[in-house]
């Protein structure tokens, strides 16, 4: 019984070691900023269109990331991408408590973006390799995998309050090179060799307007949410324990996640899921703007947090279920375009809007609105006939 049960312990230990990359290229490299931006927004005299513009630099930059991967993993090994992605975005998190000006702060959310898409999509695929190793439980090694995400934001959760803004940066950075030290420790024996994708392999994308459109509404909704969720509960008065212990639960809920809705994931074949999980982030996120009541807070939170990234799973199973295994690729693909379209525009838009009468409720409410609308579009996505 010895021999089975080391090679199923293999398998989640890599997949552990992985979720560190994870950790680093969303957790500490992305929404940590929501942390940050209260302060950085009272220092820096930011309107709430400018602090927005810097998710969307970033959000921009992590799409370019993720075009030039497959040219990139055509020529190198994706361990190696992974980590070369995590220590850059280490170093360039460390840079932004340096930064003096607005200009620098856009050039490195941007490249900040770029290694985020290095690290998380090389750690993907070593993920999804490990996950088809003899004794391995796929469902469990790609759990921990994005369930790194939420550790990420408990993290920084708990670590961010605790220094100012600029030294909190450095703080991240530091604590991003010490999660790729040890993701690379523990992936010694993992490989991912180059390896031509599927080009010329095509997919008619009209079957799939409705997911396509919800998907891009998701992008734009959720990420309004992970930008301003802070910033609203500080202007209302909340305590920075209740904010920690918001933001912890959120990446809490994240961890969680990926067992929550599999079940849900791997038995419906059209858009009932994407519809499903969308109207939640819609309830979650619309909670903080109507109510700011310690139960609705933490409630909205922990919501928020089960669902968001359980989203983009679902768009995965969603082209899993109705394409043939070749075209897998470009399928994910365009759902990856356009989530990154609406994740571009939703920051800015949200500022601009929250910048007006009603402030920051109103963008949030804005960003519940695409969600729900996100959640109707995605009920007219039905199954496709089996490939």
């Amino acid at each position: 019984m010895a021999e089975p049960a080391a090679a199923v312990a293999r398998p989640l230990r890599s997949a552990l070691a992985l979720g560190l990359a994870a950790a680093v290229s969303l957790g500490l490299a992305r929404f940590s900023y929501a942390l940050l931006l209260p302060p950085m927004r009272a220092a820096l005299g930011w309107s709430y269109f400018t602090a927005g513009a810097m998710n969307t630099v970033n959000a921009a930059g992590y799409l370019a990331g993720a075009l030039l991967a497959p040219r990139v993993f055509a020529r190198l090994d994706a361990r190696r991408v992974m980590l070369a992605g995590g220590l850059a975005a280490a170093l360039l998190l460390a840079l932004h408590g340096l930064a003096r000006g607005d200009a620098l702060l856009y050039l490195l959310r941007f490249l900040t973006g770029v290694a985020s898409a290095a690290a998380f999509v090389g750690g993907g695929l070593l993920a999804a390799r490990v996950a088809t190793a003899p004794g391995a439980r796929s469902g469990l090694v790609l759990g921990l995998y994005y369930g790194g995400t939420g550790a990420g934001i408990v993290v920084s959760a708990l670590a961010v309050p605790l220094l100012p803004w600029r030294w909190a940066w450095g703080l991240l950075g530091l604590l991003a090179a010490v999660a790729t030290a040890l993701a690379a420790a523990g992936t010694r024996h993992l490989v991912a060799p180059p390896r031509s994708g599927s080009a010329g392999v095509r997919l008619g994308l009209r079957p799939f307007a409705f997911g396509l459109a919800a998907y891009a509404l998701f992008g734009l909704g959720y990420i309004g949410y992970m930008t301003f969720s802070v910033t609203l509960l500080r202007e209302r008065g909340l305590a920075g324990p209740v904010i920690v212990g918001f933001y912890a639960l959120l990446g809490l809920g994240v961890v969680a996640s990926s067992w929550l809705w599999a079940g849900l994931l791997q038995r419906h074949r059209g858009g009932g899921p994407l519809a499903l999980l969308n109207a939640l982030l819609a309830l979650a996120t619309v909670l903080p703007v109507f109510s700011h009541t310690l139960p609705a807070v933490l409630a909205s939170g922990l919501l928020f947090g089960s669902v968001f990234l359980s989203v983009v799973a679902s768009t995965t199973a969603l082209v899993r279920h109705n394409t043939a295994p070749a075209q897998w690729a470009p399928g994910i693909a365009a759902f990856t375009i356009v989530f990154a379209a609406g994740q571009i525009v939703g920051p800015s838009l949200v500022g601009r809007i929250a910048d007006g009468p009603g402030g920051l409720a109103r963008g949030l409410a804005i960003s519940a609105g695409a969600l729900a609308l996100g959640a109707l579009l995605a009920l007219g996505q039905r199954a496709q006939p089996r490939p």
